[in-house]
């Protein structure tokens, strides 16, 4: 039996591209075990208890873009985290480790190196993190999204493949899907906007939603709104919506994205890789705000793939205001030839197979090392 452990998480952008890549290898072998090693402080054991996967937790924290002191003591957990990962990994009779960058990866990565076991790497970014530049050299196999990431590790150990994105995006997903984002269920020539900032949502985008509120409730009627604000906004946001008298779905998190990014009409979002790629298989037309903060900006390098494709408009958060996005807003939905563009751009650039390109290869390692 084929056991898998997954070390992702913290954020959705480390967590979602694992989710897919679990469900391909139960898809195309149903008897596969999967496991998921994550910590406290992470998105994962919410997501997860959804998702019907197993969770571990280990003794891990972020280290990059900390406090000296937070820094130092991030350091000093990666023995203990890399003490429980041998001895999970040994219980367990794991076949195969596979990380996804992110504090949880060194740990897992580095117990399984010890062990003799097949571990693989996926960098879903542009320009890759600390955390995966460390580990290619000591990875069996290198996965990356984009094509300028390969450089970053050994030549023979890459291959590029996109994204894996959970097979719902472009299959099960329908725009006469069922919800509050249906098509089928809006008035005529009403348009959907979805509206979110990552897992964890994202003040700046918050606050110029909340600064667009006029110009949103001169839409009313014309504009149905979806927005993902994150658990710490959520009653900030939603309150702002309702003594403004403006209609919208207010949630702090979308279980069910697939169905809602399906459905919408125009994509307002940062520019995490898999946010990028959930967009692409829909083919959504979006305007993208990278974070400005991000270590190597790479979502600034991730929002330049889609808007050189002609697929999105870059909006940098220093431009960010209520009016200049309400305004970048109501620009593209009065132009419906120019939305049915950017989408077909946004979706030449899918790869709908990169789940299953990766599972076929890490199952080559396992078979390799047996």
């Amino acid at each position: 039996m084929t056991t898998i452990v997954f070390a992702a998480g913290g954020t959705g952008g480390h967590l979602y591209p694992a989710v897919a890549l679990a469900r391909e290898f139960v898809r195309q072998d149903p008897a596969t075990r999967v496991l998921f090693v994550g910590t406290a402080r992470g998105i994962e054991s919410k997501v997860l208890a959804h998702e019907g996967f197993e969770l571990a937790m280990i003794a891990a924290q972020p280290v990059m873009g900390r406090g000296l002191l937070q820094a130092a003591g991030a350091l000093l957990s990666l023995p203990w985290g890399l003490r429980q990962s041998l001895v999970l990994l040994r219980q367990r009779r794991v076949s195969l480790v596979l990380g996804v960058g992110g504090y949880t990866s060194p740990p897992v990565l580095l117990a399984a190196r010890l062990l003799g076991l097949p571990r693989a790497i996926l960098e879903p970014n542009a320009y890759p993190g600390m955390a995966n530049k460390v580990l290619g050299p000591i990875a069996d196999a290198v996965f990356v999204t984009f094509r300028d990431a390969a450089k970053y590790f050994p030549a023979a150990k890459v291959r590029v493949t996109g994204m894996p994105v959970r097979r719902a995006f472009f299959e099960d997903a329908r725009p006469e899907a069922s919800g509050p984002a249906s098509r089928a269920s809006r008035p005529q020539g009403q348009r959907t906007l979805l509206v979110f900032g990552g897992s964890q949502g994202a003040r700046a985008i918050n606050d110029a939603m909340i600064g667009a509120l006029p110009q949103w409730a001169a839409m009313r009627g014309q504009l149905a709104i979806v927005h993902q604000t994150g658990e710490a906004d959520h009653a900030r946001v939603q309150a702002a919506y309702h003594e403004a008298g403006v209609q919208a779905e207010v949630v702090p998190f979308l279980f069910e994205m697939p169905k809602t990014l399906c459905s919408a009409d125009l994509v307002v979002s940062r520019a995490g890789a898999m946010t990028l790629a959930e967009l692409a298989v829909c083919g959504k037309p979006a305007i993208v705000i990278p974070l400005p903060h991000a270590i190597y900006q790479h979502q600034a390098h991730n929002a330049r793939v889609l808007a050189d494709a002609g697929g999105a408009v870059v909006l940098p958060q220093q431009e960010l205001t209520g009016e200049r996005l309400a305004r970048e807003v109501a620009a593209l939905l009065r132009n419906p030839e120019r939305l049915r563009v950017m989408g077909e751009r946004s979706l030449e650039l899918a790869k709908p197979d990169a789940a299953q390109v990766i599972v076929r290869e890490c199952l080559k390692l396992v078979k390799r090392e047996a």
